[in-house]
Parts: C-alpha cells; structure tokens; sequence
C-alpha cells in the first residue's frame, strides 16, 4: 500500500481543515519545502498536494508551490485543487505533477474529463470522489451534487479510471477513524485502484485499510499532531 502525506496549501502555507470547513484552518508549516524534505529525507516517495485556495476559486491559485516541491525534491506528486481547463490540466503536469486529480470538474464536465483520459492517459489522472453522505461534493466541498459515490465511481471506471481517491469529508480532519464500510462497497462494486483519504489516527488503521484491500492511504492531521510518526511509516515502508 503506498503512504501519501498530504500537504494541504493556503495562501502556500501548510493547513489542515476539519470536515473541509475553511472557518477551522490551522496553519502547520510556513515553508511546504521543509516539511517535503523532512518526508523524503524519512524514505516517503509519494506526496499528495492540495490547492485549497485553487479549489475554493475553481482556477489554481498555489501553481508556484507545485512547481517548487516538484523541482527540489525527487517525490512522486499527485496534484489537485482548481483544474477546470484543459490548460490547467497541462500547467500542472508542467509544473512538474505526476498526476493530476479531477474532482470538481469529473461532476460538471464529464465529456470533457473523459477526452482528457483519452488524451492524457488514464494513469496520469486521478478521479477525486470526495462525499458527504454518500452524495459527491465539489469546489472545495462547498458545492453540493446528487451524485451517489458508488455510482460516480463505476461511471468513470467505465470510462478508463484506474485510480481513485475517496474522501468520507464526515471524517476528514477528525482523527476518528476511516470510513472502512463506505470502502469496502466501493472495492466490492468497483475494480478501481482506491486510495483512502480521511480520518486515519493510527498505524492500525493503516494496517487495516491495507488488509481491506486499499491501494494507498493520504495521511494528514495524523503526522502533523504525532498520531502516527515518520519512524513507524518507515518501518511499514
């Protein structure tokens, strides 16, 4: 199972939210480098890099940041928060992603997302289907649909979607654990490569998602506040 801090920017500072609210943003790390190189130097190979200011705007507003861990470090960056076009697609893969998640825009735009798989190659995107009861939000999680997960997930299996990651945003920021029924339903009806994203508190939990058949797993608040530390994630490494 691969191991994907999260690094969350605002205002290109490192932050956490709760339950994706704004309002309860804490500010971690001033400087996204350090803390990049702290994971690296700590044998992580992955980083999963989110633009909350890009997603609350719906145009990417952190390019910068991207462009700097990208360079200075060797991590394997997935990138989202503000695609919309296909010329911020391109801008992030230029600046140096991996791999892009679409999100927002796999809702509002499922023609164009599925041109972009065609285009792009399904190993280079990522489909973000982050839910709040089970019903797909988007923008940043502000904007409401009434897609079900499950459903969201299977149409862009069908559409070429190899990997997915799925945030229970009830979760998200709590240290109270993952959403391990939500996911075990997406794994029994679906054959996506899914990365758990929300709630993990321990290495239990790691290990557990990893036993249910989880691909990987973002780790945010956990590490920040030592709830899990980078010497156990070696160890599982």
């Amino acid at each position: 199972m691969k191991i994907f801090p999260a690094i969350d920017i605002i205002d290109g500072k490192c932050v956490r939210l709760s339950k994706g609210d704004y309002d309860t943003k804490i500010i971690y790390h001033e400087n996204p480098l350090d803390i990049a190189k702290e994971y690296e130097a700590n044998g992580i190979q992955y980083l999963h890099l989110v633009d909350l200011d890009g997603a609350k705007a719906k145009t990417i507003k952190n390019l910068k940041t991207l462009e700097i861990l990208a360079s200075q470090t060797n991590l394997i960056i997935d990138f989202g928060g503000g695609i919309k076009t296909r010329e911020s697609l391109e801008s992030a893969f230029n600046a140096g992603a991996s791999q892009v998640t679409i999100g927002s825009i796999a809702v509002e735009n499922p023609e164009m997302c599925t041109e972009w798989i065609k285009e792009f190659g399904a190993e280079r995107l990522i489909l973000g289907a982050d839910c709040l009861d089970r019903k797909v939000k988007t923008s940043g999680w502000l904007e409401n649909s009434n897609l079900d997960v499950i459903g969201f997930i299977q149409s862009y299996q069908k559409k070429g979607i190899k990997d997915v990651i799925c945030t229970d945003i009830s979760k998200d920021g709590m240290l109270a654990g993952p959403s391990f029924e939500l996911y075990q339903e997406i794994l029994d009806q679906s054959q996506v490569s899914l990365i758990s994203s929300g709630g993990i508190s321990s290495m239990k939990d790691l290990e557990d998602l990893k036993d249910l058949g989880c691909s990987g797993a973002i780790i945010g608040k956990a590490l920040y506040e030592g709830k899990i530390t980078l010497k156990e994630l070696q160890k599982l490494l």
